[in-house]
């Protein structure tokens, strides 16, 4: 049976339709989470404003470039469901295709851990028992605050996207606010010391200062490929595509007229200096204590939509493996509501666990985010090398001008390169741990295989579980001798 035909077969009975508004606002609500607000310092320590322009200028491309493969793959490749998973999976095997999976569910679980923990820190600049969002308090309301989604997501997928529709629309009008604000307060004598910050002390070269940016540029863009995920959902096929540009271009845009607009009002070591979630201080730098209180409520209300974006996600593409026979089967079980329960279950449980160890992390906020940027950079690499392969081999190009396939083809070939960069950009410490994760779970897709009496390995894919296992032994050990620091 080929991945197509596993997906086409698997389809549940009851299935909820998204217009192309809600699609456009599942990738919007995916990204603008957490990132957004913590942009200001995480650009001031590393770069100028000259800098912060060439990194979202690269940012923006390389992710523009992954918004078509998405775009093209849903046109290309229509009998597909959950982009993510499905398309590793056909385009090089069962196993390439679980890790997709496991990986970018991996990635929302450490991502969901991060938002409960940004909103903690931001209570915790009124109530000192919340600290940077590491303590106990803080982890009580989060644990709360996880199970509460968990209700309220079991109750249907269709009321939960409704509800992340909503919440988009509110958590981008104080952000838009703020970028009006700082604007419009502009300090042409702080913004042209700001151009490349070097009077203030040594930032590194050009080079090194983007490149200490591309972190945290790939984890506010993480959601790109929320209509691809929801693909099954949608009223129309097209649809997928346009909803998937039309957010990239939004939040490219909102997120560098924030950093922009941050170089405006305070010089560069202040911003770096700035307390996150760093818009806060920024804001209410400009207009007084008032706008303290407005950020953190904006940061608040933004953050949980995410979480509810994020976690609708990684709940979907835990359940259409175990649907496609490559998770166990008890993965693949849904309630009345037609929400994949288990799947919920799984991840609020792994969520859960993440935040228990932000109790013993160091630096929680930023190793988390760090950590889930590092997970979905599989996924996207092999999405984007998917489509590669289709342009390269000419499936599913019949009857189109050669033009298009070369077209399509350069795209996904910078798509691929921007990738390999990020994995660069990531650095040896994160990838390990991505394998400490990934060979592990390994066993699920054994299980998954057993129990409908399937080959378990090719000998290719022998080959893979064998780097990815010695990967994952020589992380523990780094763990272990202190080569890597939590």
């Amino acid at each position: 049976m080929t991945a197509s035909e596993q997906t086409t077969t698997t389809e549940p009975g009851a299935v909820q339709k998204m217009t192309l508004p809600t699609l456009t606002a599942m990738v919007i609500g995916g990204m603008v989470g957490a990132g957004v607000f913590s942009l200001p310092a995480r650009f001031g320590v590393a770069t100028g404003i000259l800098g912060s322009l060439i990194a979202w200028a690269i940012a923006g491309a390389g992710m523009l470039m992954l918004a078509f493969v998405f775009q093209n793959l849903a046109l290309r490749k229509p009998d597909l469901d959950s982009g993510v998973f499905i398309y590793a999976k056909a385009g090089f095997g069962d196993y390439a295709g679980f890790n997709s999976a496991i990986g970018f569910w991996a990635s929302a679980v450490a991502g969901n851990a991060f938002y409960w923990v940004f909103i903690t820190a931001t209570l915790g600049a009124f109530f000192d028992s919340f600290g940077d969002g590491d303590t106990v308090v803080a982890l009580v309301l989060s644990t709360i605050g996880v199970w509460a989604f968990h209700v309220l997501i079991a109750r249907g997928v269709r009321d939960a996207a409704v509800i992340n529709r909503i919440v988009t629309i509110f958590k981008v009008l104080p952000i838009l606010v703020f970028i009006v604000v700082l604007l419009v307060n502009l300090d042409a004598g702080v913004f042209a010391d700001n151009w490349t910050a070097y009077g203030y002390g040594d930032l590194g070269s050009l080079d090194e200062q983007v490149r200490n940016t591309m972190i945290i540029t790939t984890f506010v863009f993480l959601g790109i490929e929320g209509a691809s995920v929801y693909s099954r959902y949608a009223q129309k096929r097209e649809d997928v595509g346009r909803a998937t540009v039309m957010g990239l271009l939004s939040v490219l845009s909102i997120f560098s007229l924030v950093t922009l607009s941050s170089y405006a009002v305070m010089p560069q070591p202040e911003i770096a200096d700035t307390r996150q979630p760093s818009m806060v201080g920024l804001f209410a730098h400009v207009v007084g204590d008032w706008g303290e209180a407005f950020i953190s409520i904006a940061v608040i209300v933004s953050v949980l939509g995410a979480y509810l974006a994020w976690t609708l996600m990684a709940a979907e593409v835990m359940y259409i493996p175990a649907r496609n026979e490559d998770l166990p089967a008890f993965l693949g079980r849904e309630n009345d509501k037609g929400t994949p329960i288990t799947a919920l279950v799984v991840t609020s449980i792994a969520v859960q666990s993440v935040l228990l160890l932000t109790l013993v992390v160091s630096d929680a906020l930023n190793f988390l985010l760090d950590l889930c940027t590092s997970l979905a950079l599989v996924p996207y690499f092999l999405a984007a090398a998917y489509s590669l392969k289709l342009a390269l081999t000419g499936e599913s190009y019949e009857g189109e001008s050669p033009s298009a396939q070369r077209k399509e083809g350069v795209i996904a070939g910078i798509a691929c390169v921007y990738t390999l960069f990020l994995f660069d950009a990531a650095g040896l410490e994160f990838l390990l741990l991505s394998a400490v994760l990934l060979a592990p779970a390994s066993l699920l897709y054994v299980k998954a295989r057993s129990e409908r009496g399937r080959r378990i390995f090719t000998p290719a894919e022998i080959g893979l579980f064998l780097i990815i296992l010695a990967a994952g032994i020589f992380g523990v050990v780094s763990l272990w001798t202190g080569r890597i620091a939590l």
